[in-house]
């Protein structure tokens, strides 16, 4: 009879105390990506992989670092970690920490995760005290590397994850920066939802004859994805998520908006009626983030109000829906949404709500995705107006969409804020060089 912990494939050749906490962890088996990505990595080797969130990934890359660590076995060096992984968000950093912890809990691996929106005085407490992997966004690991907090010189394998959505985010220069300063002799692993020409540039200035993994999903996300679009008025979309969440089939969901306060308003109404709903955004605490996506991980929330920047990096498991209260600007931003119901190769419903001024925002997605989207036109709130606009009713009006480094404008034309009569001159802008800040 096999025993319960023996471990399959390239899980058998990791130290015991490693393999403990991965069959403690219920995992028996790799995923193609850990199969592909851990024999290479543990000869020391470069990487480029391609791979979405969901097949494995953090292990694929976490396991190999806690290998080396344990093998060295060196006491961490105060404010000079061994090991730096970036990720573009709080929340990815957080997991990924989480993988660190559980993973390597049977070692005497030490880490800590850095990231904005907190009070540093606990992170530089944790760096100073000395930590084997230090996991950090690139806005906080900036701050701290400028007040001289933080010392890469000693960085043996550096990870950047996500790649493709840093780069969306507007950190490349911060990436830049970071790189700068590492060590010449380095293993550096790099991994990317997509391998666009940007990404691909990136990837080729940070590594050196790496290894090469790209895991195709069996059936691509959107396939696996029931969808579904209604038309429906703007001025409805608070009955039709109403009528939506009173289906039990929705038991857990994310709903997208664009708009922070639109999420608040979503998730207010929502409780209104009896669904439990908690909002995420970046106006919102840390804490209170960590707190949602714990309720919402856990079933106390049955609906998680989200923009889409706070959500990005979160993977959580069997979300049933996939609600688009509001159309996304970005084509590929709808691939990504929706992709939240059909993780490691799952399948998933999703839902989109679209009104008249939306109506060009699915041109372009069907377009990408190369299929008509199923219509729903027997809701009760079904708008013909929406499903038929076209020419400028069709487009969104200038308050739609609020874009970095542009000015905002009210419908008569006049920059947001300013008083009737006052010249754009006039109104106060953001300081050119002031750090970019996430909308979501």
């Amino acid at each position: 009879m096999k025993n319960e912990n023996d471990l399959n494939g390239v899980f058998g050749r990791l130290r015991p105390e490693i393999g403990k906490a991965v069959a403690e962890a219920g995992y028996h088996t790799p995923s193609p990506i850990q199969e592909q990505a851990i024999p290479p990595l543990l000869e020391g080797r470069d990487m480029i992989g391609c791979a979405q969130t969901g097949t494995g990934k953090t292990a694929a890359f976490t396991l190999p670092i806690l290998q080396h660590l344990a093998e060295n076995n060196r006491r961490p060096v105060s404010n000079r970690p061994q090991v730096l992984i970036i990720a573009p968000t709080r929340e990815l950093a957080a997991q990924i920490g989480e993988s660190v912890d559980k993973y390597g809990k049977h070692t005497k691996t030490s880490h800590t995760v850095i990231f904005g929106g907190v009070g540093q005085h606990p992170q530089v407490k944790a760096i100073r005290r000395g930590v084997n992997v230090l996991v950090a966004t690139p806005g906080r690991l900036i701050d701290l590397m400028n007040q001289g907090c933080v010392d890469l010189g000693g960085v043996e394998i550096f990870v950047l994850d996500e790649a493709d959505r840093m780069l969306d985010m507007g950190f490349i220069n911060d990436i830049k920066k970071v790189i700068k300063v590492l060590p010449k002799k380095r293993q550096s692993l790099f991994f990317s939802a997509t391998m666009e020409p940007k990404v691909k540039q990136l990837a080729e200035s940070l590594v050196s004859n790496p290894a090469q993994v790209a895991i195709e999903p069996e059936k691509p996300a959107v396939e696996r994805i029931t969808q579904k679009i209604m038309f429906v008025d703007k001025n409805s979309k608070d009955d039709l998520i109403m009528s939506v969440m009173a289906s039990k089939k929705l038991d857990k969901v994310i709903i997208f908006t664009q708009m922070k306060h639109v999420a608040n308003k979503v998730a207010r109404k929502l409780e209104g009626v009896g669904v439990s709903a908690a909002a995420i955004h970046g106006n919102k605490s840390q804490s209170a983030r960590t707190q949602a996506l714990a309720d919402f991980k856990a079933g106390k929330v049955r609906a998680l109000v989200a923009t889409d920047i706070a959500a990005r990096g979160i993977d959580v498991k069997e979300i049933s829906h996939v609600v688009n209260y509001d159309m996304p600007v970005e084509p590929e931003t709808y691939v990504h949404r929706i992709g939240r119901t059909a993780r490691a190769g799952a399948e998933g419903d999703a839902i989109s709500f679209c009104c008249a001024p939306e109506r060009d925002y699915l041109r372009a997605i069907e377009k990408l995705i190369r299929f008509e989207i199923p219509r729903d036109l027997k809701h009760d709130l079904h708008s013909e107006r929406s499903m038929n606009a076209t020419g400028d009713d069709a487009k969104p009006g200038p308050k739609v969409r609020q874009q970095r480094g542009k000015t905002t404008v009210n419908a008569d034309g006049r920059p947001k804020h300013s008083k009737k009569g006052q010249r754009p001159s006039q109104v106060k802008s953001r300081r050119p060089n002031a750090r970019r800040r996430s909308y979501g």
